[in-house]
């Protein structure tokens, strides 16, 4: 290395030791933070089929929110169409509609 006009290329580190260190803060404050959410348990006495339905309807509410879109339990194919027997429809449909609305009054996520 050559000394020119007393600098031992101190700049030339300088710069080097800025960077090193700003590169990987300018990359992190790229990244767009995916906020997590926990649900929480359907009711103790809720049944299986609306325990199914309350997971789905909370799912259902967190990717609206997610996409931007109406929050209206009420648009979802699940809803209207659910995945369980004739019988236990009801019961799905309360859960749904329990859960998507337990997403939405949720607390804002940690």
């Amino acid at each position: 290395m050559t000394v020119v006009d007393g600098y031992g290329g101190g700049a030339m580190k300088n710069w080097l030791a800025a960077a090193t260190l700003l590169v990987p803060l300018a990359l992190a404050g790229c990244a767009r933070p995916h906020p997590s959410y926990y649900q929480d348990p359907p009711p103790p006495s809720f049944r299986e089929i609306a325990q199914e339905g309350f997971h789905d309807g909370f799912e259902a509410a967190r990717q609206d929110v997610d996409h931007g879109r109406r929050l209206a339990f009420e648009h979802h194919e699940l809803f209207h169409h659910p995945p369980v027997p004739p019988e236990a429809r009801q019961d799905y449909r309360d859960g749904f509609r329990r859960g998507y609305d337990a997403f939405l009054n949720r607390s804002r996520p940690g």
